[in-house]
């Protein structure tokens, strides 16, 4: 299996709507290593690491997010492992 990091922003309606617990929620179902927090221009910002595969479903899950949530685009790109461990929200 090999093993990818995609670090970026969420922009759109994504704050105040469940956006960076949900993506939590979707990293740990998925095994996947990183962070999620609010930016003070009302993008989401996020770094996802582990198998490829998996982190290919959460960039995808991204694209519309909760219910609650409007995503207008995401931004991500490819970034060195970090070798993280676990999964955390970030003020």
């Amino acid at each position: 299996m090999s093993q990818i990091c995609l670090h970026g922003y969420v922009r759109g309606r994504v704050q105040g709507v469940y956006f960076r617990q949900s993506t939590l929620e979707q990293a740990e179902r998925l095994g996947l290593a990183g962070w999620v927090r609010n930016l003070d221009d009302g993008r989401v910002e996020v770094l996802a690491e582990g198998d490829e595969a998996a982190v290919r479903t959460l960039a995808a899950w991204l694209e519309h997010g909760p219910s609650a949530a409007q995503v207008t685009a995401v931004e991500l790109q490819e970034q060195p492992l970090q070798g993280i461990a676990g999964f955390v929200l970030r003020r």
